[in-house]
């Protein structure tokens, strides 16, 4: 099928056109009306989305189902997927109809919060296809308004602060990457990614303001980049807007940017920082590998302190972020590999303990760890669902959490011992916080008067768990489902990325030896 992935890309953004334009109104008919063109239109994307990966030949290393053309000015509109996107593209719309179906209690401006999630696709969507730097950059930053809006208008109680703090957070880190792309175009002539990769930027060394720069311009521009996808993750020290952000967030809005938005930077390291500047990577990656190692035993110990369920769930992504920055530059097959398999089984498992705060947050209007304890006694599914995913977020073998975490940790551990031995503790520490949180949501007599009358988990919440439940098993029996698809576009990254450092090398050396 010609144009699939401008047509998989473009289903919502049309819907949301639809609802804008058709949608009168703000009584009850019209608000379900909204929901259910919502719900149709993330639905019939992700069956359209399920031929890109049907037709997907994974043993093939290039871009597929390319679509070229002139688009505004000169630039060109470009998209394709490979082994490492396509299945970004599939957690997306694989999520999203269950996001909207989690909203069906929203109430206030419905029309406009499913136009916001509608748009929000679309960009997400455009981030993980396009192959042009601008149409890149476009739909990156792009989707930062509608999760501003979302945050903003249909959050908690600080909600200003909170979108706020996201907005320029992760807009300040991407004016630097602007900067880089410049620089990139400036060099190679050109905006197209498939062409940049083939592209040998300069890696002389040179001094700025007396200080020495290792790596030349590689490390400048992989600088640059990491500013920005360093933010999205986000990686420690620059997490803080994160935990703020799920707070305040509606459900479906922490959901989103748990299990889509914060791949952004993990799917950015791995098209551009590691296979576009080989050098850069190099010099800074000890400095990364440290970085993510503290994350995941800070934030992990940060958990352990916090009261609010949500905190205590967005401190645990930084913490499994950690793994994915690891695993990445590790820069070998099974680093690699984990990482991809991280951030896809964290997408489920994150996503779901959202939901699970979520459903009992509609019914008792507070996410205090304390309001609540003995849930069991009146909520057996909900206390089952809870504790698969507690155990799926720990890494239990059987779930996908544990293959992403063992894979990252068998590739850093051939890199660096010591950052895979700090690394490893994080695991024992996701235990204790998971549990200690389960142990006082779920177990224990219900004591509480105000929980005696709660009610278990409705027919709709349950089919919105079954996928979930599903996928996490799934991959945790049979990875290859993950691994079958990325192995030849990891191995063909890796290869191209370890090719360029031995030209770099030799290249210094003959330098060296002219002098």
């Amino acid at each position: 099928m010609d144009n699939l992935l401008s047509i998989v890309t473009f289903i919502p953004a049309v819907a949301a056109a639809i609802l804008a334009i058709f949608l009168r109104g703000e009584d009850e008919a019209a608000q379900k009306n909204a929901k259910w063109v919502a719900l149709i239109a993330t639905s019939l994307t992700f069956v359209v989305s399920l031929f890109i990966l049907f037709d997907f030949d994974a043993s093939k290393t290039g871009f597929q189902f390319v679509e070229e053309r002139e688009w505004l000015l000169g630039l060109k509109y470009k998209m394709g997927v490979d082994g490492i996107s396509v299945l970004f593209v599939m957690l997306t719309t694989f999520m999203m109809p269950l996001t909207i179906a989690a909203s069906w209690n929203v109430s206030n401006r419905v029309k406009e919060y499913m136009i916001a999630f509608l748009l929000l696709e679309t960009l997400m969507l455009g981030v993980f296809m396009a192959l042009d730097l601008v149409l890149f950059y476009l739909f990156f930053e792009a989707g930062l308004i509608p999760m501003f809006l979302i945050i903003g208008i249909w959050g908690g109680k600080a909600r200003i602060y909170a979108s706020f703090k996201f907005f320029l957070y992760t807009f300040l880190g991407s004016v630097l990457m602007l900067v880089a792309m410049v620089a990139m175009f400036s060099d190679a002539g050109t905006t197209d990614i498939a062409a940049l990769l083939k592209h040998e930027f300069a890696s002389d060394s040179f001094s700025i303001l007396g200080v020495h720069i290792v790596g030349g311009m590689q490390t400048l521009m992989f600088l640059a980049f990491f500013a920005s996808f360093a933010v999205k993750m986000p990686m420690w020290p620059v997490h803080t807007w994160l935990p703020d952000a799920h707070v305040q967030a509606p459900t479906a809005g922490s959901v989103v940017l748990a299990a889509i938005l914060l791949k952004m930077g993990g799917y950015g390291f791995l098209r551009f920082s590691l296979p576009m500047f080989p050098i850069g990577a190099e010099v800074l990656t000890p400095l990364v590998l440290w970085m993510s190692a503290i994350a995941i035993v800070y934030t992990s110990l940060v958990a352990l302190a916090q009261e609010d369920m949500k905190k205590l769930i967005a401190y645990s992504s930084v913490a499994h972020m950690g793994y994915v920055t690891m695993g990445i530059f590790a820069a070998n097959q099974q680093g690699i590999d984990g990482a991809i398999f991280q951030m896809v089984s964290h997408g489920f498992i994150s996503g779901a303990l959202f939901l699970c705060v979520g459903v009992i947050y509609d019914r008792m209007h507070t996410r205090e760890i304390d309001a609540y304890g003995g849930l069991v006694n009146r909520m057996p599914a909900y206390a089952l669902i809870f504790m698969f995913f507690t155990m799926a977020n720990v890494g239990l073998p059987g779930t996908s959490g544990f293959i992403g975490e063992f894979l990252t940790l068998v590739g850093i551990f051939q890199v660096n011992t010591w950052v895979a031995a700090v690394a490893t503790t994080g695991v024992i520490l996701s235990a204790a916080y998971a549990l200690w949180l389960y142990r006082r949501v779920v177990m224990g007599d219900l004591i509480k008067e105000s929980l005696k009358t709660i009610t278990d988990m409705s027919k709709r919440e349950r089919a919105i768990f079954a996928p979930l439940v599903v996928m996490t098993l799934l991959l945790g029996v049979y990875p290859r489902l993950v691994t079958d698809i990325t192995g030849p576009s990891v191995e063909a990254l890796i290869s191209n990325y370890e090719t360029a450092q031995a030209v770099a090398q030799s290249a210094t050396q003959v330098a060296e030896t002219s002098h």
